[in-house]
């Protein structure tokens, strides 16, 4: 019996999926389980599965083509099965009993971030017989035959635009692992090549270049159309002296790299901290009702090549400073390698975007709905402050909070700042 192959959600807001890449030609035996394709989300790059056994028996959809989620984009069947009828109607919605099944719904994770999606694509013919379709890439030994490689090789060889077929795979029979990029990439064999999580841009010549959107991106214009407009936005700034946090890091760093955290963090747990004395603030509009949350997530904004993403430090207010800084770098660090899994991205309670480290002293943050707050950071600069009859030189930071007036209003918004000054002056409170 025939298994259809359907564009799948394969994260908890994922509207709509580009095909990176094929992992299986037509003619191809495939088991359920196996990966057939690398589908970029609105936040990273997964794979499709096979969801029953047989031959790959057609690719109805081309690498680099945008489908709408339920859309046919394969037929999995037995050698000699017909399934012209399946093919023919490619373009047809599938019935409620055949969609694949979605994930939980969840809150997509954007604050500075997203407009409305594109109309879904029309559907396109048919491919051409596999004799003219696009190949795997496959890496070339001395005897110039195919190795095959592991779906993790191939996609840190996309990400850094690395042609396999100039790797030597050292896994069994040949096959090309993650080691062995690694040990390519170390050694220059790196080609210029667009990634294939974004589509290239080629200088024309003329006067404008059109670039295609990303899933990411149009994640992105779409979540800012939900936020900016709707909900009415005011902003309270306030400026924190950070001299006791400078002084506790100081005393931390001496003793030893396992009590090393930065500023970020520290401001982090604060917020948490703060959160936990705030339910009002910690809390989701959802229409006709205000829910506070007595958990907090705290979510954080990550900028990566195609966009912002925000992973999520689930109850952050419980969780040591150290904690908090090696869970966030690892998040960062997979979240520009957009190697996410959706729940770590979704379900955040309030969000915090720091872009001091760029040198920027103040700004002002777009809320991440259904979230009424948002934290933005600025960097921190030395301020002379007047002390008797002189000055004093302090390390000194602004922060800006974006509050939805639906449900919170300027006093709240004012008495959650006044917790989180107390807290980053007197650090040693976070402690006890």
């Amino acid at each position: 019996m025939a298994t259809k192959v359907f564009m799948e959600a394969l994260s908890p807001t994922m509207e709509e999926g580009r095909l990176v890449k094929w992992l299986k030609n037509e003619g191809d035996a495939v088991k359920s389980g196996d990966p057939l394709a690398e589908v970029e989300t609105d936040k990273a790059i997964m794979e499709l599965v096979a969801r029953g056994d047989g031959v790959l028996r057609k690719r109805l959809v081309g690498e680099g083509d945008s489908r709408p989620v339920g859309t046919l984009v394969g037929v999995i069947a037995g050698a000699d099965e017909n399934i012209d009828a399946l093919v023919a109607g490619a373009g047809s919605a599938p019935a409620a009993t055949e969609k694949p099944a979605e994930q939980p719904a969840a809150q997509a994770a954007a604050p500075v971030a997203a407009a409305a999606t594109e109309k879904p694509a029309a559907p396109v013919p048919p491919p051409p017989p596999p004799a003219t379709q696009p190949q795997q890439p496959a890496a070339n030994v001395g005897n110039g035959g195919p190795v095959r490689s592991s779906p993790l090789a191939r996609r840190l060889a996309s990400e850094k635009g690395l042609d396999l077929s100039r790797v030597q795979g050292s896994g069994p029979a040949g096959r090309i692992i993650k080691r062995d990029i690694e040990t390519a990439m170390a050694a220059g064999a790196a080609q210029p090549a667009a990634a294939a999580s974004a589509p290239a841009r080629v200088a024309s010549g003329a006067d404008f270049d059109d670039i295609a959107l990303t899933q990411i991106r149009k994640t992105i214009a779409k979540r800012l159309s939900e936020s900016i407009g709707p909900i009415p936005t005011f902003y309270l700034t306030a400026e924190f002296d950070l001299s006791r946090v400078m002084e506790m890091r100081a005393a931390m760093l001496e003793m030893g790299d396992a009590f090393k955290v930065s500023v970020n963090d520290v401001l982090m747990k604060a917020v948490a901290t703060a959160l936990a004395q705030h339910p009002e603030v910690n809390a989701h509009w959802l229409g006709d009702r205000i829910r506070q949350h007595n958990r907090v997530h705290l979510g954080m904004a990550v900028a990566t090549p195609d966009g912002l993403i925000v992973p999520v430090i689930f109850d952050a207010d419980q969780k040591r400073m150290s904690e908090i800084s090696a869970e966030a770098r690892e998040l960062a660090k997979r979240a520009r390698e957009r190697k996410l899994k959706p729940e770590e991205y979704t379900g955040s309670t309030f969000s915090i975007s720091n872009l001091g480290m760029f040198g920027i002293d103040q700004f002002t943050a777009i809320i991440n709905p259904p979230e009424v707050a948002i934290l933005a950071i600025g960097t921190a600069t030395d301020v002379a402050v007047p002390v008797g009859d002189g000055f004093k030189v302090q390390k000194r930071i602004r922060v800006t909070m974006s509050c939805d007036h639906r449900a919170v209003d300027g006093a709240v918004g004012a008495a959650f700042l006044q917790t989180l000054r107390r807290l980053i002056e007197n650090p040693l409170m976070m402690v006890f």
